[in-house]
């Protein structure tokens, strides 16, 4: 009796100390969507422009390129997936770019990946130029992505 009292009291411990971890992890409001691949959290009061990991969408908003083929569509999946939502910001290894922006794979509050959904989807590549955490599985979503022709993959190119 004594050792299932002990078991039920480590379960309960392991539960409310991984509900804990759940709770203190910080969730953002999305502000905006710049293109498919940036978005403006606020951030303690501050607009952060924050460069989503692993993804590279079609341009749109570039000051010297036109608008790209599939780049509207793919800023309007963005926009629907978080602007107006609270999202959780995780970064791997460096925490800004060259343009100042937050580096970050982003989720949403009921665990959605971001950045993965966008390449699966069709709607981005996985930009491998630097190394990240989950290249190997970004390499994976294109590849599926492209495989089943979704996105800017299809046939209407």
């Amino acid at each position: 009796m004594i050792k299932r009292g002990f078991s039920v009291f480590i379960a309960l411990a392991l539960g409310l100390a991984l509900w804990g971890i759940l709770q203190a992890q910080e969730y953002f409001m999305c502000e905006r969507v710049v293109d498919g691949d940036t978005i403006i959290v606020l951030i303690d009061g501050n607009k952060e422009r924050v460069r989503l990991i692993g993804v590279d969408t079609p341009e749109t908003v570039h000051p010297n390129k036109p608008v790209e083929h599939f780049g509207k569509e793919a800023s309007a999946f963005t926009k629907s997936m978080v602007e107006g939502k609270m999202v959780r910001l995780e970064h791997d290894g460096r925490q800004r770019d060259r343009y100042g922006r937050l580096l970050a794979y982003v989720y949403l509050a009921d665990g959605t990946f971001l950045n993965a959904e966008i390449i699966q989807r069709g709607y981005g590549f996985a930009y491998t130029r630097f190394p990240f955490k989950f290249l190997e599985e970004f390499r994976a979503y294109e590849k599926y992505a492209r495989e089943n022709q979704l996105g800017l993959w299809g046939d209407n190119k």
